[in-house]
């Protein structure tokens, strides 16, 4: 079975072709904080550079992502933190 990381990096990939993707699983750093569960896999940050993305606000941005991962946010992950950049874009 894959690990919600996986879940979340293929995901991703099918949806919005990235350039560059870091799927990070930070929930070690929120134990006993709201949303963590035992096991974790609940608090993830992700880089993630796309074509998709350029011409677009951030809140656009953003929606694609969370849009390509409903399953995920209704299912486990109780927080997403994005970095969604264009290819070109300040890093």
């Amino acid at each position: 079975m894959a690990t919600m990381a996986e879940r979340i990096t293929t995901k991703l990939e099918a949806a919005l072709a990235p350039a560059r993707l870091a799927v990070v699983d930070d929930s070690h750093k929120h134990h006993g904080h709201g949303g963590w569960r035992e096991g974790g896999e609940t608090h993830f940050s992700v880089d993630i550079v796309s074509e998709a993305f350029a011409g677009k606000s951030r809140l656009a941005r953003h929606r694609l992502v969370n849009d390509a991962l409903a399953e995920e946010l209704a299912e486990r992950v109780h927080a997403l933190a994005i970095r969604a950049r264009a290819p070109g874009e300040p890093g």
